[in-house]
């Protein structure tokens, strides 16, 4: 585990696809982006700020990082709690082909 507060938790994917690969989690369990809910905002912004001290902390917040959460079959969502991928530590290509 590399942070933890009373609305996130976040680890090192265990699988990791470039040399940072943080996972980021809301402690309360949501199956997927369209089951957030309003009250559930303060959580999803945090997500987005702990991924900023992280990305910091690891040393890519200057040349950059990607943040990647996935929704349900066409997104290819494979674990069905939502989480936020921070990957970084290297040059990433394009996200679709043009």
């Amino acid at each position: 585990m590399v942070y933890q507060d009373e609305l996130v938790t976040a680890f090192r994917d265990i699988n990791p696809q470039a040399p940072t690969h943080i996972l980021i989690v809301p402690n309360k369990e949501i199956p997927t982006v369209n089951d957030v809910e309003a009250e559930d905002e303060a959580m999803m912004g945090r997500m987005m700020t702990v991924a900023k001290k992280l990305a910091a902390e690891e040393g890519i917040a200057e040349d950059g990082f990607r943040l990647i959460i996935n929704c349900n079959k066409h997104g290819r969502q494979e674990v069905f709690h939502v989480h936020m991928h921070l990957v970084g530590g290297r040059q990433f290509g394009r996200m679709l082909p043009s």
